[in-house]
């Protein structure tokens, strides 16, 4: 693949998720971890999705400020930090291929739980709130997606729509930092890119380009797209991609790729 072509592909899943998690709340790890897996591999691809859920989170956050719940963001962030530890640690352990298996592997099954539960028993209080903030660190650091261990939680505490997608924005941002910076610090990642990819710096400020304008466009389509369709949108393409990232890790372990 041409270094021209993966950028393009690059920017074209960063811009799609970024409008996707303006219209519903998620869309950004979902969209981006299992496209840039595959182009960059997946410790790497994670890497940068994490970079990409901080400035996402971020900017969405200021433009849906007042909606925040911000006593279940400082319930749920503790145990997230936590929950990256170990992530990173298992990230600097795996070779490419089991990350890609255990990536696309976290994509589809929480996807495929996330669908079929139409309705979860009802559990509030705090447990739930800190083994889910554990368990998305976990599978943030690891894969880049902690969309769906958010959405069932969602589910069983019966949060209310609003707040909830307003509060993941700061979740997601507070994660991507988090992620990133414990697996650069453990060493677990090389932060040199794929050999023809500018520098790290300049791929995070295209990040940051794409994401304002996926920004843009986002906050005009939300007059006409419903958030269910955007939704389904999401979890098809990180379907796809969970299962493209399947394929290829098996190939790679079987010694095919």
């Amino acid at each position: 693949m041409t270094e021209t072509l993966a950028l393009l592909i690059i920017a074209t899943a960063v811009l799609i998720g970024t409008v996707l998690q303006r219209l519903s709340g998620t869309g950004v790890g979902l969209v981006v971890a299992p496209v840039l897996s595959l182009i960059l591999g997946p410790a790497f691809g994670v890497l940068l999705t994490n970079m990409t859920t901080f400035v996402s989170g971020l900017c969405i956050m200021i433009a849906v400020w007042s909606a925040i719940d911000w006593r279940k963001f400082w319930i749920i962030i503790p145990p997230a930090v936590l929950g990256a530890i170990p992530g990173a640690w298992l990230v600097g352990q795996l070779s490419a291929g089991w990350l890609s298996i255990i990536l696309g592997s976290i994509v589809v099954f929480a996807l495929l739980v996330t669908v079929s539960l139409r309705r979860l028993p009802e559990w509030t209080g705090r447990l739930p709130a800190v083994a889910t903030g554990f368990l998305g660190g976990f599978f943030n650091t690891t894969s880049g997606v902690a969309a769906p261990v958010m959405v069932i939680y969602s589910r069983v505490s019966r949060w209310e729509q609003v707040s909830f997608a307003a509060t993941l924005q700061p979740i997601f941002m507070t994660m991507g930092a988090v992620s990133a910076l414990s697996k650069l610090a453990l060493g677990s990642v090389d932060s040199t890119p794929v050999e023809g990819l500018p520098p790290v710096p300049y791929l995070f400020l295209g990040i940051v380009c794409f994401v304002l304008v996926g920004l843009f466009l986002g906050t005009r389509l939300a007059r006409h797209v419903p958030v269910s369709w955007a939704r389904r949108l999401a979890m098809t393409l990180a379907g796809l991609g969970g299962a493209g990232a399947i394929i290829r890790g098996s190939l790679e372990v079987a010694g095919v790729g």
